[in-house]
Formats: structure tokens, sequence, C-alpha cells
């Protein structure tokens, strides 16, 4: 499984986006099978409805409700962690969709994510200390 950010889903959608050859590029790993986290899915859905319209935020919702693309729950124990991961960052600072991420990427047991954020996903850690692999920055 592949975590995916806002960003890409974004990209993926948005034929203007700067970055949405790359996202395209990267539906190949698809097959791996994409998982997210449902503040990604509320951030995402804001911005397709507000950028793109309902219809696309609508299509990513059949997405998930399909399985194409899963959502991964955040254990009620792991919710202490969210504002401390937001305090560590907060020079960048992290979102709540971003710490979520992190929280998956640990639950994955491995950082490889598509994210069009490559500044905050290079200085993020995942175990404290392990760097993420950003897809969307290396040849699919």
């Amino acid at each position: 499984m592949i975590a995916v950010d806002t960003g890409f889903l974004f990209a993926l959608m948005d034929r203007r986006d700067r970055w949405h050859e790359r996202a395209s590029a990267m539906q190949s790993t698809a097959a791996e099978g994409w998982v997210t986290t449902w503040p990604v899915l509320t951030e995402a859905c804001h911005l397709f409805q507000r950028h793109l319209g309902a219809d696309f935020a609508c299509a990513l919702m059949d997405d998930v409700s399909d399985g194409g693309l899963r959502v991964w729950d955040l254990p009620p124990a792991q919710l202490p962690r969210i504002p401390a991961l937001m305090r560590r960052y907060a020079e960048l600072p992290m979102d709540l969709a971003d710490a979520s991420l992190v929280l998956l990427a640990e639950h994955l047991g491995h950082g490889r994510i598509l994210s069009t954020d490559q500044r905050d996903f290079r200085t993020y850690r995942w175990k404290s200390r392990r760097p993420f692999r950003n897809l969307m920055e290396t040849p699919p």
C-alpha cells in the first residue's frame, strides 16, 4: 500500500495543475494499492468542490466507496500523538492531514507516499527518525 496525500489527489484530477502529468504517470502504482486518511479526504473534497466542482468530490468518494482508494482509520490511542506532531513541526506548519499521514506511515511500516508537498515530506519523519520516500520525486 502507498499513502496518498491531498496534493497528489488534486493534481491527478486537475489537468491545469503543474503536477498533473507526473500524478497521471503515477497511476500505475494504484495496482499496489493506495491508502489515505479521513483528514486527507476531507481536505481533498473541500479543494475539489471549491476549485473543480462537486462532481469531482463525488467521484473521489465513489472511488473510496468502491474500494479503489482505501481509508485508514486513526486508532483512538493514536489521537494524542497528533497535537504532539503538530507542535514538533509547527515551523512548517504541519496540519491535521499531514499528521495523520505520519501516523499512517508508522502503521504501514514504511514512508512511501505520493505527495506534491515536497518540502514538508522531506522534513517529516515517521517513527521520529525515518524519512518519507515521496514517489512523486522519483521515476515510476
